[in-house]
């Protein structure tokens, strides 16, 4: 009879307890903030991907799956069955995943050596000019993507090779250069490689500079070959660096749009453009196979890097790294990179501002009689409807509402992702960096990292389908879906920089303030922040700059004259290549001063503690 009675009182102790525990683990900001944000980043990163998968069985009518299976709804693996063994699988499936794959893989190799080679004479080397080097090495990054591609059109097509305007070369020295040269593979590799240099720079850069100098001294004391010393211990230190360079350039090579578009390639971004229509079910098969081979090469970075070496000297860390003195090189070497970056990172200012003043632009054939007199501003300052003169009725880009809207609205977008993306990335740097050891804090860092490891294309076409004109939530052609979806890609930008940062504060800081009873936004706001802002700011500063000029992302997901990338494609089909170009100009010149107004104020810069 008494353990009856006491049954209850044990039932109702262990319920308090529970209930204690469960209070005291909600009256801490951090935890509430994980299972928010958890819960916020499965359902953003899951729901596209399902739909999408739904997508590629669905039967969508009017199109090849009505008459592959005579039904029009439903579901079926017949746009599996067709696109890989149907008649077209050559066409819509392997060529251009084999392009992918192609350009994918040698952008990285190109992106890593020329940004590893120049990390290397920044870092371990007397080359002049270092300062004025490393901070215009990566304005190709913080230009938009396209702007090579473009850049390389301009320079390298002619009439009698691609059937296009003559370019400067063709036009000025009658070089016309072959065809694999102006369009295709190569170009591609070359531009997307120049692209993404800046990831290898500094991320190689960074391990070069922080790099123990007593392991090569050790070495060298040894006897130890130079050829030896490199590829034994440099090299596998070099390893992360170059792995996650690999990651990187990879994922995002492969979801590129803008590049292979303007360069002539088939690729699967392409391809999905292209099928979208008629075959939409096996358009989006396309997306998932680049969404598979993206946390494919997460996977194996991730295996690699456990396997990592490290290496230790008995004497100590040394604090100097003794650089290598080229001599009278150490000029050579100087100007054939100011050279080399005057093409990459201020020639396609000249050449679009050039452009824009051209009566034909992207034909230069009237240099060879050059007179003032050719050149036009029609282009800028037609302010009536004007339907002859190639101005196709738009007025000019200094009067064309337009473009001034679509202006407008890009500005509105990165400001509202920027905000949006640098405080829910802040928020889950702070709470992770509070309960590091927990395997689902873990969770919602690697939850909230996975968008941005997927090919941006493949991501738009995720939500086109789960939020577009057929979707759950018809959001198509609103500013609400592009914040939606800039700010899922880009949390973690601002995640990674909050969480790093964080790391290196001391729990006791916050701790003492807790002991006063400080309440937590005030923690937040007059301790945490003030210490930690200039990396918190390039959480915010960094979504905001990578949505001025994003194209891939979000070109399903609104019409022309909504924001400036999505309005370019439609100009040039429309044969005005003057107002793209004046488009690309006004885009860089806006992000560059962003940019540099963001250095000035903040101290922040993507270069800065390499060399720079």
């Amino acid at each position: 009879m008494t353990n009856q009675l006491n049954l209850p009182k044990q039932k109702a102790s262990s319920f308090r307890i529970g209930r204690n525990k469960l209070f005291t683990f909600l009256s801490q900001p951090y935890n509430i903030i994980l299972i928010v944000m958890g819960v916020l980043c499965t359902i953003t990163t899951v729901a596209p991907i399902v739909a999408i998968l739904e997508d590629t069985i669905k039967i969508h009518p009017g199109t090849i799956d009505q008459s592959l299976t005579g039904k029009t709804s439903g579901y079926s693996f017949a746009n599996y069955i067709d696109l890989f063994t149907g008649k077209t699988a050559k066409i819509n499936l392997w060529t251009p995943l084999w392009n992918t794959i192609i350009i994918s893989f040698f952008a990285c190799v190109a992106a890593i050596l020329m940004g590893g080679l120049f990390a290397f004479f920044v870092t371990r080397t007397n080359m002049k000019c270092k300062k004025y080097l490393s901070s215009i090495f990566i304005f190709p990054y913080i230009m938009p993507q396209w702007t090579l591609a473009l850049v390389w059109n301009n320079l390298f097509n002619s009439n009698a090779v691609t059937g296009t305007s003559d370019g400067l070369l063709a036009s000025l020295f009658g070089i016309h250069m072959p065809l694999w040269w102006c369009q295709g593979i190569f170009p591609c590799i070359m531009v997307l490689g120049m692209h993404y240099s800046a990831f290898a720079y500094i991320l190689i850069g960074g391990i070069f500079r922080n790099m123990d100098a007593n392991l090569e001294e050790a070495a060298t004391i040894l006897n130890t070959p130079k050829h030896r010393i490199v590829t034994r211990i440099t090299l596998p230190m070099v390893k992360p660096a170059i792995l996650s360079t690999v990651l990187l350039v990879f994922g995002s090579s492969m979801g590129s749009y803008p590049v292979p578009h303007y360069l002539k390639l088939s690729t699967l971004s392409t391809r999905y453009l292209e099928m979208n229509a008629s075959r939409a079910g096996e358009a989006s098969i396309l997306a998932v196979l680049m969404m598979v081979i993206g946390i494919a090469i997460m996977i194996l970075n991730q295996q690699s890097l456990k396997s990592r070496k490290n290496y230790t000297t008995v004497t100590g860390k040394s604090g100097q790294i003794s650089k290598i003195n080229l001599g009278v090189f150490k000029w050579i070497v100087a100007i054939i990179f100011i050279i080399t970056t005057f093409m990459t990172s201020i020639y396609p200012l000249i050449s679009f501002a050039f452009e824009t003043f051209l009566p034909n632009p992207g034909d230069y054939s009237f240099l060879k009689t050059w007179n003032p007199a050719n050149l036009t501003t029609k282009w800028w300052l037609t302010s009536e409807n004007i339907t002859e003169n190639g101005l196709y009725g738009q007025l000019g880009m200094l009067y064309n509402k337009m473009i001034w809207k679509a202006y407008g609205g890009t500005i509105l977008v990165s400001v509202l992702c920027a905000l949006f993306a640098g405080t829910l990335g802040t928020l889950i740097g702070y709470a992770v960096s509070k309960k590091r050891r927990n395997r689902f804090a873990n969770y919602v860092n690697n939850m909230a990292f996975l968008p941005y490891l997927m090919p941006s294309v493949a991501v738009g076409i995720a939500f086109f389908i789960l939020l577009g004109t057929n979707g759950v939530i018809s959001l198509y052609n609103t500013y609400a879906i592009l914040v939606i979806v800039g700010t899922i890609k880009y949390i973690p930008f601002a995640s990674r920089a909050s969480l790093n940062s964080m790391l290196q504060l001391s729990g006791e800081i916050e701790e003492s303030a807790l002991i006063q009873n400080v309440p937590w936004f005030k923690r937040m706001f007059r301790i945490i922040i003030p210490i930690q802002k200039s990396s918190i700011l390039s959480g915010f500063l960094l979504p905001f700059i990578t949505c001025m000029r994003e194209l891939s992302l979000f070109m399903l997901l609104c019409v022309q004259g909504f924001i400036i990338s999505t309005s370019l494609d439609y100009f040039d089909e429309m044969g005005l290549a003057a107002f793209s170009s004046g488009m690309n100009l006004i885009l860089i010149v806006t992000i560059l001063i962003f940019n540099g107004v963001i250095n000035k104020v903040t101290g922040a810069s993507l270069d800065k503690g390499i060399g720079g």
